[in-house]
């Protein structure tokens, strides 16, 4: 159970730490965080995995070509803002609804569906973070959510249908755009720090998928 228990928080931590890194622009004190000791411990650990470990380290290298850059944090700032807080012809937006709604324009159905998802599982959205209920950062801060519920249940069966609500969450609601955004980053990620780190979140996503599946 103890290892159940931890394996979970670890989970909820790598998705916590990806939907922070898609809410908002990369302030100098995080950077120095990603240039630090602690960083390199962590996406060490995350590369022994025989999936993640392409993923990561080409995250890795963008982290330190990042680092080379001559104002990193404006110049980040920049890509961010070029990409997700942009127009879908030049930029790679993180919303669902972009990607598999009917109509092209947020508040789409994905967004409707996410909001009646939170509301279900009484998860609510960070006041602070005002954006669409289909934005990658809350999708993935729900996951984690999720995760966490699960560890304060106390039967395996009610662990255990949480389990399947993560695994149908990631299935239905993630997996079904991320590919489509992670080649959006891609495609107009010239610097490639954030196309990096979305290849590494649908690889992540596409590990746990498997994971919940017990395959």
């Amino acid at each position: 159970m103890q290892e159940f228990i931890a394996f979970n928080e670890q989970r909820a931590e790598i998705y916590w730490w990806m939907s922070s890194l898609f809410a908002r622009e990369l302030s100098d004190a995080d950077l120095h965080e990603y240039h630090g000791g602690e960083m390199y411990t962590f996406l060490s650990g995350l590369g022994m995995t025989e999936e993640l470990k392409a993923p990561v380290d080409a995250f890795r290298a963008a982290i330190k070509k990042s680092h080379d850059r001559n104002d990193e944090q404006l110049e980040l700032a920049a890509d961010f803002c070029g990409l997700f807080l942009s127009t879908p012809k030049s930029g790679a937006l993180p919303y669902a609804s972009m990607y598999v709604g009917k109509t092209g324009l947020l508040n789409d159905k994905p967004a409707q569906e996410m909001h009646e998802l939170m509301a279900s599982f009484d998860i609510a959205q960070r006041k602070e973070f005002n954006e669409p209920a289909d934005h990658l950062a809350i999708e993935l801060d729900f996951m984690g959510n999720l995760i966490i519920m699960a560890n304060q249940q106390q039967t395996e069966e009610q662990r255990e249908a949480l389990m399947q609500s993560q695994l149908s969450f990631i299935d239905t609601m993630l997996l079904n755009w991320l590919p489509l955004f992670a080649k959006e980053c891609q495609r107009h990620d010239h610097f490639g720090f954030y196309a990096a780190a979305a290849n590494l979140l649908l690889a992540f996503c596409m590990l746990d998928k498997k994971f919940l599946a017990g395959e």
